[in-house]
């Protein structure tokens, strides 16, 4: 028998630790870049069918156990599906809308604070590592928003669980490995839109109100600056919220910094290192070590893992403790800049037509176009 399965209760099982065989059945490649955790790649052609060795390979790899098909979409792994059923297989699933449903899915998880006024949120979106924040005042029953991604709704709902209306949203950066959310969303509640104004000279074509270094925007009594940063990008913002909590986007994350060569360019990478070296070290690391750290992303490897942390808990950082356990801040000027330069990771896929189109340059109107540039981990670290 085959019946279907959401994306969320594919993650149910695979966090109560079902035993079960996740079967991924797309060309080998695909599977390689980007799959979900502890799957097993047979690919499959709906119109070859089941060979007698494939089937030898698949009885191999469940041993007894209840089969998950997943694919791309959900259309090669239905027939896959069927084809196991007609073979005598009596328990297999598929997960509807396949890995692009996968990489929409989302935790929300509160951040504890030490302020009974300021409530904090942090948006996961699990496939891809990305994290946002929903961040207000219990008292003002007022939020902003901070890199909302596309999947809007997740924001709204979040804000509207903790009782908070969305009054500004912001970004910290021109992002490059997902399409934002942000001036989407910002639009859709009627409220302004802010990013560094550093921007300008990106060449952003949305409207946006700027954001200097020192401002501060009030959620109520919560008091949130803005502090420039560069380095990842030449605008990148982090917020000091209360100052007690740093959302830091793609500048420090727990376990490495941003990467900065997917806008200054691998020529100009080590001036945009020295950026960074220098927002690290004379604010970032200028802040009490009791600061927590709230990045922009958490590194998610190609087979679907957490390097650091787990889906659905907090995934924060005491700054005290980056201070001595992150090498990348030990280091020299000279150093870090070899290390940021000499040892590029590989670039987030499409990442030039993402900035494109989170500048404004260039639109995306179909959902699918906008899934297909999306999927894949971010590799927005160094």
């Amino acid at each position: 028998m085959v019946t279907n399965i959401t994306a969320e209760q594919l993650a149910e099982r695979i966090d109560a630790d079902e035993q079960f065989t996740l079967i991924d059945v797309r060309p080998e490649d695909s599977f390689e870049a980007w799959h979900v955790r502890d799957a097993e790649n047979v690919p499959y052609d709906p119109d070859e069918g089941l060979s007698e060795d494939r089937l030898n390979e698949v009885n191999a790899l469940i041993d007894g156990q209840p089969v998950v098909a997943i694919c791309g979409k959900g259309l090669t792994s239905t027939p896959f599906a069927f084809d196991l059923d007609d073979h005598g297989y009596d328990d297999v699933s598929v997960v509807t809308g396949g890995m692009e449903e996968w990489s929409k899915l989302y935790e929300v998880v509160p951040i504890e604070t030490a302020s009974e006024d300021l409530v904090v949120r942090q948006v996961q979106r699990r496939a891809k590592g990305c994290l946002g924040y929903v961040v207000g005042s219990e008292r003002a029953e007022e939020a902003v928003v901070v890199d909302a991604t596309r999947q809007t709704d997740q924001f709204k709902v979040a804000a509207q669980n903790a009782g908070l209306s969305i009054s500004r949203v912001l970004d910290t950066h021109v992002h490059a490995d997902h399409i934002s959310g942000s001036p989407a969303l910002a639009d859709e509640v009627g409220v302004p839109y802010h990013l560094g104004d550093a921007a300008s000279e990106r060449g952003v074509e949305y409207e946006y109100d700027p954001l200097s270094d020192g401002d501060v925007v009030e959620v109520g009594d919560v008091e949130i600056e803005a502090m420039h940063a560069p380095g990842h990008t030449s605008e990148m913002m982090n917020y000091l919220v209360d100052g007690e909590v740093l959302l830091t986007g793609d500048t420090l994350f727990v376990d490495s910094v941003g990467r900065t060569e997917l806008q200054f360019g691998e020529d100009d990478a080590s001036r945009g290192a020295e950026l960074l070296y220098d927002s690290l070290h004379d604010t970032i690391l200028d802040l009490p070590d009791d600061t927590t750290i709230l990045p922009g992303h958490l590194t998610v490897t190609s087979d679907g893992r957490y390097e650091n942390g787990t889906p659905g808990d907090p995934l924060e950082a005491r700054l005290g403790d980056l201070r001595e356990d992150l090498g990348f801040l030990g280091l020299d000027r000279g150093a870090f800049v070899e290390r940021l330069t000499e040892d590029v990771p590989e670039k987030p896929p499409n990442y030039e037509s993402v900035i494109a189109i989170n500048t404004g340059r260039d639109t995306v109107d179909d959902e699918n176009e906008a899934t297909e540039l999306e999927l894949g981990p971010n590799n927005c670290a160094a």
